[in-house]
């Protein structure tokens, strides 16, 4: 009879899992340091990327380092801040950002995922259009039209520009500039986000084919396994959105 892995194994794929995690987190917080200045306090975009690396259970020492590469020492002045475009299967449009200090590795990196699974790279400007910039705090309310309502009064008394309630989530929207302040106001209001962020929000999803769900669905998880790549946003509408 065949045995399932084993205690040890499991260990080292959690292990490897937290380790590509932490590797994003650094990257995304050597950046964010070196886009602004090195004093959390002085810089919301640095303060947020903390934030994510101690929910995540980063050691301080391991996120003073990180910042200390932002500001310039060991070779985190070669760190850049890029964003590809393209499709995926079905026509499927995608924004992958990227933390890298090698571009000519991550474009490759990034071609062969999509060309692989049915996409393609797209140039600057081909599916942005599609997508907004937006502060995003989504909530889980389970379908509780109390708990809903205690989203949206908090939410617009802190000035939202909008609260979608659907399938068990109420998120709130506001413009990239007011998210942090949002995220305080909701804090103090009691509310706990199960994921918070400044992200590229899809105008409209569109429903993929059955036969592409599974090629999407590998393209998605191959795109987050790279290291340089930070963020992937989509406008699929998958069978768990809804």
């Amino acid at each position: 009879m065949g045995r399932g892995p084993s205690i040890e194994g499991r260990k080292n794929a959690e292990d490897a899992k937290r380790a590509k995690v932490f590797t994003k987190l650094i990257r995304e917080i050597t950046v964010a340091t070196r886009a602004g200045v090195a004093d959390p306090a002085g810089n919301p975009r640095l303060r947020a990327a903390i934030d994510k690396a101690l929910s995540a259970n980063m050691t301080k020492d391991t996120i003073e380092r990180a910042v200390k590469r932002g500001s310039g020492a060991d070779g985190g002045a070669d760190m850049q801040e890029l964003r590809y475009e393209g499709y995926g299967p079905a026509g499927i449009a995608l924004i992958i950002e990227s933390f890298t200090d090698n571009p000519t590795r991550t474009v490759a990196d990034v071609r062969y995922a999509l060309t692989k699974h049915g996409g393609n790279l797209g140039t600057s400007g081909s599916v942005a259009f599609q997508f907004t910039r937006c502060g995003e705090l989504v909530f889980a309310t389970a379908g509780d039209a109390a708990a809903e309502e205690k989203v949206l009064e908090a939410a617009l008394e802190a000035g939202a520009d909008d609260v979608v309630s659907e399938h068990g989530e109420s998120t709130v929207l506001c413009a990239p500039e007011h998210f942090e302040a949002m995220q305080q106001a909701l804090i103090a209001a009691g509310l706990s986000a199960v994921h918070a962020g400044v992200v590229m929000r899809p105008n409209n999803r569109i429903e993929v084919p059955a036969e592409a769900l599974e090629p999407l669905h590998d393209l998605l998880d191959k795109l987050d396994s790279l290291d340089d790549v930070s963020e992937v946003s989509h406008n699929a509408l998958l069978p768990t959105d809804g």
